[in-house]
Order: C-alpha cells, then sequence, then structure tokens
C-alpha cells in the first residue's frame, strides 16, 4: 500500500478516530460509546498521526502523548482491519519516528493480540513497566 499518506493531523476528526478504534479491533477497549472523553483524548494528544488512502478515507492513526524532547508515549496504534497487513501500521510508527526525532525515546503498552506486530517491525521489549490502571 504505497499511496498511503502519513501526517500529522492534530485536527483530526472525532467520528473519524471513533471509526478507525471501530475497526481496527481497538474499540473494545477504548470508550468509543464516550464522545467527550474521545474528543478529550484527541484534545490533549500531540503528536496526531494519520494515514489515508489516495481518496482521503482515514486508514490508521498514531496518537502519542509527548513532551517533544525527551519521551513520547504512543497510546494508539489504531489501523483499519481492511489496511493491517499491507505495512500501513509499520508507516505510522517510521512517520511517528521520524516526527519526533532521534533524540525522543518512544514507548507504548502492547495490547496482547499485537504483540508479534511490534516484534516483527523490531520494536525492543522493555521488561520493567509499572502502571496504575484506571478505575473506569
Amino acid at each position: 500500500m504505497s499511496a498511503v499518506v502519513c501526517a500529522r493531523e492534530p485536527d483530526l476528526p472525532l467520528e473519524e478516530f471513533r471509526r478507525v478504534l471501530i475497526e481496527s479491533g481497538l474499540g473494545t477497549t477504548r470508550p468509543i460509546d464516550d464522545l467527550p472523553r474521545l474528543r478529550q483524548m484527541l484534545a490533549g494528544a500531540g503528536p496526531i498521526m494519520s494515514a489515508r488512502a489516495p481518496d482521503g478515507r482515514l486508514l490508521g492513526v498514531a496518537r502519542c502523548l509527548s513532551d517533544g524532547a525527551w519521551v513520547a508515549y504512543l497510546a494508539e496504534l489504531a489501523v483499519s482491519k481492511s489496511a493491517q497487513g499491507r505495512g500501513v501500521g509499520q508507516q505510522l510508527l517510521q512517520a511517528v519516528r521520524g516526527d519526533l526525532g532521534p533524540s525522543v525515546t518512544l514507548v507504548l503498552a502492547s495490547m496482547p493480540d499485537a504483540v508479534a506486530f511490534y516484534e516483527k517491525v523490531g520494536m525492543p521489549r522493555m521488561a520493567d513497566v509499572f502502571f496504575y490502571s484506571r478505575q473506569r
């Protein structure tokens, strides 16, 4: 899928973001029916990188939280099932890394069914990760 265009998209439309979360399978773990919360997720993020088909259809999203100098957390890498296996996720990762630059570490917490993808693209594991889970 070489015609995919990845670009920063800070004003990503809420409904398109919601649709890709659902189509990617992440809708089961995200608050897709809580539009104010989804809106806040977009408003508080940066950078947000989109992958679009030549016709403009949103195929995938990488939503990060970053200080822009030291670290970025990849909160979502969501690719519509119809575009999975075509390199869109890898293109989004490359676009995010290129945008952040070589001095910013990119970290993420993988969903169990996506571990093989991150291993395949050469992302090393980090053994010691700690977190407090959200209550809702």
